[in-house]
């Protein structure tokens, strides 16, 4: 048996664990980091929690006999994507990146591109007053300065007892979402601007296009860099390279 650990935590590292078990002679191992309280039902043996680093994850892999690690976390999860690739150049294992292309702007588009989401914040100030922020929950707390902006907040999870959070509404809801809902969402809310991550894929991507149709500035949160390595762009292909370590047909 070749045991393939998968890094998941989005809908891709769960589709690619349920194909790949059904691969001759695969194990499928499923990492979360934990930060879900009920995370949707994932095919394969699920481990839950973090590593403790690179020492951490060094250590499971030797000890639990991973042949191949694919790293299908979140874009922006850079930390466990650097992990990693440290633990396994060290160890020698092959390693993945299955990472979804990012969206890009078309014409009619009015996106304001950012690197983090301090400058998100700053891209607000004095230029929105209803905002619409889909960035998760961890991160509120860079816009909770900003008194003057009312803020419709889309989170999966509720905040943390102690959370920052910024004046406005908690929406719980979790993708995808479909054109019409995000449309109908942004009019009655009167929102001017969307704040979110380059997530990339099609279980979000409603609200950008909904923006676009309504004429709503989008301030776009980039990627962080990925380490080098081995990358595809989906499960299909994700797949055939695992075929490729000798695990299938």
């Amino acid at each position: 048996m070749k045991r393939v650990l998968i890094l998941g935590g989005t809908g891709d590292a769960s589709a690619l664990a349920a194909k790949a078990l059904t691969l001759p002679g695969v194990e499928v191992r499923v990492s979360l980091a934990g930060r879900t309280p009920q995370p949707l039902a994932i095919p394969g043996i699920v481990r839950i929690g973090g590593f403790g680093g690179v020492a951490g994850l060094t250590t499971y892999l030797r000890d639990e006999a991973i042949d191949v690690l694919i790293d299908a976390t979140h874009p922006f999860a850079a930390q466990i994507s650097l992990n990693a690739a440290a633990a396994t150049d060290e160890l020698g294992i092959p390693r993945l990146m299955l990472v979804r292309p990012a969206w890009e702007s078309v014409p009619g588009d009015q996106w304001i591109e950012v690197d983090n989401m301090a400058a998100a914040a700053d891209a607000l100030e004095g230029q929105a007053k209803r905002v619409f922020l889909t960035i998760g929950r961890q991160q509120l707390a860079s816009f909770a300065r900003l008194h003057e902006i009312w803020f419709l907040m889309r989170l999966i999870n509720q905040p943390e007892p102690e959370a920052v959070i910024p004046k406005g509404l908690l929406l719980f809801a979790q993708g995808p979402f479909d054109l019409t809902a995000e449309r109908q969402l942004l009019i009655q809310h009167e929102i001017d601007t969307i704040v979110t991550k380059n997530s990339g894929g099609s279980a979000t991507n409603a609200k950008i296009i909904a923006a676009r149709e309504l004429g709503i500035k989008v301030v776009m949160v980039r990627r962080p860099p990925i380490p080098p390595g081995d990358q595809v762009r989906d499960v299909e292909e994700a797949l055939v390279w695992l075929r490729g370590m000798g695990s299938g047909a």
